[in-house]
């Protein structure tokens, strides 16, 4: 079977996307971004979206989208990752596009996904409790509860939500101005995350007949197991890079033998990582989405705590990349729970 990642179509995307963050989101760029009151560069955004379409790949295209699917998705969640760079992809068009095309409400997905697509719409999901599950109520007064680790959720113009009903979990809209939003730290200053607040909220039930929120969040743990590829791929390559440069005893440390056997290692580890996302992308079910999971995520934190061993002292000054790649190893580990809880 063809790989859907290495389609010409899907490198000509990865070529795409990597020339323009390879210009326009370095290492000082990235902690720019991070530092603004956005948390990401929204004139990168635009421009990710206007001349490359990122946030419309997705969505239909009688909706304002490009048609493709999730493989393109992940192309573009992989480059993101080898860089860092911060944006809105994964909560606006991934979350929130997905959650509107499960409702199959046409008239909602009209209203709101072209604005997602385009990128000039930010929409964020609230739904989960500390420990990951539905911390939402709905009932005749409005939503109710505390959603925690919302994606963007204090910058988002458009806001969802899922909670339990009578009749099984719903999807919500929810007037932003009908709830309180605050801005969390977060173990990962690339990624944005807020607390909403809901009390007898007024809401707009979207979907007809149960949401189903297991397979949004599998799409979701797809999107981010292919960012993880793509950053245990780059720390990998700057660990390499490092090693060859570096010199002791007269010598470049990568020429070490018990160092080669470390880097070779963490290869071995991000091509079983590369294996697992092809397998859920194309498979999709359940064993092969928590396999993706696991084995995505410690490649990533493989890779990060070998970056931080090997570059020495250097690693762990602000200055350097090492701790940025370590501290997404970890945040990224966490988002959507554990899977073999």
């Amino acid at each position: 079977m063809t790989d859907p990642l290495d389609t010409e179509e899907a490198r000509a995307l990865r070529d795409a996307v990597r020339a323009l963050l390879t210009r326009r989101s370095g290492p000082e760029a990235v902690r720019a971004a991070m530092a603004s009151p956005l948390g990401y560069d929204d004139k990168l955004w635009s421009t990710l979206c206007e001349q490359i379409g990122v946030a419309a790949l997705a969505i239909p295209e009688h909706y304002g989208g490009a048609g493709a699917g999730l493989a393109e998705v992940c192309v573009v969640m992989a480059e993101l990752g080898r860089t860092l760079a911060p944006a809105p992809l994964l909560g606006s068009a991934v979350l929130c596009g997905e959650a509107l095309l499960r409702t199959g409400n046409d008239e909602a997905c009209e209203r709101l996904l072209p604005g997602i697509a385009a990128g000039t719409t930010l929409a964020a999901l609230a739904w989960s409790g500390e420990d990951w599950s539905p911390s939402l109520t709905a009932s005749d007064t409005g939503l109710d509860g505390r959603a925690h680790y919302v994606l963007d959720g204090d910058l988002a113009d458009v806001l969802l939500a899922v909670a339990r009903t009578a009749d099984g979990l719903g999807l919500f809209e929810v007037p932003t101005d009908g709830v309180r939003r605050e801005r969390v730290t977060t173990l990962d200053p690339t990624r944005r995350l807020a607390v909403v607040d809901f009390a007898a909220t007024p809401a707009r039930r979207l979907d007809a007949d149960g949401f189903p929120l297991g397979k949004l969040l599998d799409t979701a743990v797809i999107a981010v197991a292919a960012e993880q590829v793509g950053a245990a791929a780059r720390a990998l390559e700057l660990t390499v890079e490092y090693t060859k440069q570096r010199r002791q005893f007269g010598r470049p440390i990568g020429s070490f033998q018990a160092l080669k056997h470390r880097m070779a290692d963490v290869h071995v580890h991000v091509e079983a990582a590369r294996s697992a996302l092809y397998a859920a992308i194309v498979d999709g079910d359940a064993e092969a989405v928590t396999t993706a999971k696991v084995v995505c995520g410690e490649a990533f934190s493989h890779a990060a705590a070998e970056m931080i061993q090997l570059h020495g002292g250097i690693a762990i000054t602000w200055e350097h990349d090492a701790h940025l790649y370590f501290k997404r190893a970890h945040g990224t580990a966490l988002l959507f729970g554990d899977p073999l809880r």
